[in-house]
């Protein structure tokens, strides 16, 4: 059984008064193993953080299914960590606290929270900031912070969608070796959205490119390089041939999004 099945799933959006309905996703079916890395990439709005919302459960598919570990999907819940573009930290909490909110939220004992809560800003290296604000934290560190909040609770899938889009380039490549290396070590299931080619092949064991609007899967792409995976290994030839192809997969696509509008 595939730890996450996505059958059939379609979503419109209804026009607003008399407008056209927007048809952001055609029916679309995709299985996730276990300890999977998953990359979806496309053109912009190509409906892909909409398929993330989906399995989320932040909103619901016009039709088809979503079933994780076999059960229907039916809303959010604590089995799916997220992790947004935008910084969605609780500016009142701090580090520390906003690493326990879902801990805390399950009744999870203190001591045991403390010690959770304590892992996890380590191996997101924040420590020394446990009992800073959002505000007082850069880009990266506040990404550190949702990233270590989302995996404290322990899902069953964890969920990105472009989750270094905000970041400058040095940033953004440090925080893919960060989430790369927890993955090699955790072995977590990962579904992640991006629109950026190289971050698609560094991070995964498979890409899943989507087409323009109305979405659905034009090709999957097997991810065969070597792990640990160091980040040299974007200059390698291995490396430079799945570029290649995915990005005529990516520019035919943005071409024609292009000449929809």
């Amino acid at each position: 059984m595939s730890k996450l099945a996505i059958e059939s799933v379609s979503r419109i959006f209804p026009g607003l008064r008399r407008s056209v309905p927007t048809k952001a996703l055609e029916p679309i079916s995709l299985e996730v193993a276990e300890n999977d890395f998953v990359t979806i990439l496309g053109p912009s709005g190509c409906g892909k953080s909409t398929l993330l919302r989906l399995v989320a459960g932040l909103d619901r598919p016009t039709t088809g299914r979503i079933l994780l570990d076999g059960t229907p999907v039916a809303g959010a819940g604590p089995d799916r960590g997220m992790v947004f573009q935008s910084y969605t930290l609780f500016p009142w909490l701090t580090v520390a606290d906003n690493v326990a909110f879902g801990l805390r939220e399950k009744g999870v004992p203190a001591a045991r929270r403390a010690a959770v809560v304590s892992e996890w800003i380590e191996r997101v290296e924040l420590v020394g900031f446990e009992h800073h604000y959002p505000k007082q934290l850069s880009g990266g560190m506040q990404q550190r912070t949702a990233i270590a909040r989302a995996l404290a609770n322990d899902p069953a899938i964890l969920l990105l969608d472009e989750p270094f889009g905000a970041l400058d380039n040095q940033t953004r490549a440090l925080m893919q070796e960060l989430v790369l290396g927890i993955w090699e070590r955790e072995r977590k299931t990962v579904l992640f959205v991006t629109h950026d080619i190289e971050e698609a092949i560094f991070l995964a064991s498979r890409v899943v490119v989507m087409t323009a609007r109305p979405g659905r899967i034009k090709a999957e792409v097997l991810i065969e390089l070597p792990h640990p995976r160091h980040y040299t290994i974007k200059t390698s030839a291995e490396f430079s041939t799945l570029k290649a192809r995915l990005t005529e997969e990516i520019r035919a696509e943005s071409v024609l999004a292009a000449e929809r509008v």
